[in-house]
């Protein structure tokens, strides 16, 4: 696109440094002007886009350019920013952290690919002048990485806001552009995976609504505004467009409630794009599945935090366990995964019965058993993929299975990085059901969605020959443990 669009990335020189909440301040209160913002997020994350799409009114995206290719990146940006106002892309760790010592994937390098103006926040708890020394360095470290302004965190008094923006607007040439006080109380409370989800969040929106009353009163709004101007066109990206997708549309059910909120809007859209009718399900109260489902996608989530009214709802675990063993396709994703096992053990050590279709249970534990980025390869049939097919995605999970599946499990794709099942080994098949701990993005696994909406579209053809269910037009597979033969559908 030839419009330059104004854009800003938030980044910091760490994690926890407060990005999330002047990001969330600048999208409630730009929003308060009449500006259509689009957010994005760097990184795989599901929670900040979820608290960013109540802040600004619209879906928020991830910009990932470790799952992603740079010219996917850029199409998805150019996409959105014909239709806005401007761009607020909120990074992920310090600004130049990365997956090696060169920044691969960094947010720096995502803020160059994108030629966008960068305004760092910097924690300022016990330092002055040696801030501006922290913000030269970044500076320094790469003179490329488009640096245009500063928003300082944490302050102390007036005196310790006066002499560090004193300190950075002459050692560094850049404004200062906000500075928020030390706050007693967080306005976002955390849990492991960082801030807890709006949907559990009983004052989300008054909490969006403080971000914002703290942006208007501590950060220049016009000031930030004329530094995003200042961008220039976006880089022009290669597009390919999608083939058009022929055979007769499908339903596919979306467990979509706060148990099970992790869903990429690009993941949504490629499964419409593939001629998929998506249906919302809630399996927190709906007692049983709709009728007429042709498949059937869990994303992750905190099934945990809700284990118990997940556990109360036994109606609807049978009917996803009698939908299963049907040969309903069904894809599930951590907490999905998760709740399709025989039960949740919290940290309590309250044990909860889940759907049951795999024979293990789920542990929590205080500290993660699987983070960071994935690679996986197809080694064996399952109902979505090719054998031979590479997987890139990621995984964030603080439970573990029990017990660990042996090698005589149907376990179908290589570990090639991360920790998946252990044993290097992950995926879980039982009939048209796969399960996993990793979370695919279909920009980085294109064959995702078209594998769905494929086998539901043969289970769909299957289930209207007389006489036969749509497990018996299928070929055998070994079964799990002991579970029976497994059907996966030709």
């Amino acid at each position: 696109m030839d419009r330059s669009c104004p854009r800003l990335l938030l980044a910091a020189l760490r994690g926890g440094a407060g990005k999330t909440t002047l990001t969330l301040g600048l999208l409630a209160a730009w929003r308060d002007q009449g500006r259509r913002l689009v957010p994005f997020k760097k990184g795989p994350d599901y929670i900040d886009p979820a608290w960013h799409a109540l802040a600004a009114g619209c879906s928020s995206h991830n910009l990932d350019p470790f799952l992603m290719e740079g010219d996917q990146i850029l199409a998805l940006v150019a996409r959105h920013a014909s239709a806005a106002d401007g761009l607020l892309i909120e990074g992920n760790r310090g600004l130049y952290d990365g997956l090696d010592a060169q920044g691969t994937s960094s947010t720096a390098e995502l803020a160059k690919a994108l030629a966008t103006p960068v305004v760092l926040v910097v924690d300022c708890t016990m330092r002055t002048r040696t801030t501006a020394a922290l913000v030269l360095g970044c500076q320094h470290f790469d003179p490329l990485t488009p640096i245009r302004g500063v928003v300082l965190n944490q302050i102390a008094r007036p005196r310790h806001e006066s002499l560090i923006r004193s300190a950075i607007e002459h050692y560094c040439g850049i404004p200062v552009l906000g500075a928020i006080p030390r706050l007693k109380c967080a306005v976002f409370p955390e849990r492991h995976m960082g801030l807890v989800p709006p949907q559990e969040h009983a004052t989300a929106v008054k909490a969006v609504n403080t971000a914002r009353d703290l942006a208007q009163r501590y950060l220049d709004l016009d000031g930030l505004w004329q530094v995003a101007s200042q961008a220039p066109p976006l880089p022009r990206a290669q597009i390919f467009e999608s083939p058009a997708v022929a055979g007769e549309p499908v339903t596919i059910g979306i467990i979509r409630d706060s148990a099970f909120q992790f869903y990429y809007p690009e993941n949504l859209e490629a499964l419409e794009q593939q001629g998929a009718r998506l249906v919302e399900i809630n399996a927190l109260e709906d007692p049983l599945l709709p009728a007429e489902l042709d498949g059937l996608y869990i994303g992750g989530g905190f099934p945990e935090t809700h284990a118990k009214q997940l556990a109360e709802n036994l109606s609807f675990r049978n009917a996803i366990k009698a939908a299963a063993e049907a040969g309903l396709p069904i894809y599930a994703e951590c907490g999905g995964l998760m709740y399709l096992g025989e039960a949740i053990i919290t940290l309590q050590g309250e044990r909860f019965p889940m759907v049951g279709i795999f024979p293990y249970e789920f542990v929590m534990g205080k500290k993660p058993q699987g983070h960071g980025y994935t690679i996986l390869e197809v080694d064996r049939d399952n109902p979505f993929f090719a054998p031979g097919t590479l997987l890139k995605g990621h995984e964030f999970h603080y439970s573990r299975i029990q017990p660990e599946p042996g090698p005589q499990e149907n376990l179908v794709f290589t570990v090639n990085r991360g920790a998946g099942l252990g044993g290097q080994r992950e995926g879980l098949v039982y009939h048209n059901v796969l399960a996993t701990y990793t979370h695919l993005h279909t920009l980085g696994s294109p064959q995702w969605a078209a594998g769905i909406v494929r086998r539901a579209r043969e289970y769909r053809q299957a289930a209207r020959i007389p006489g036969e269910s749509p497990r018996q037009q299928g070929y055998e597979i070994p079964g799990v443990n002991g579970l029976g033969r497994g059907v996966i559908l030709p």
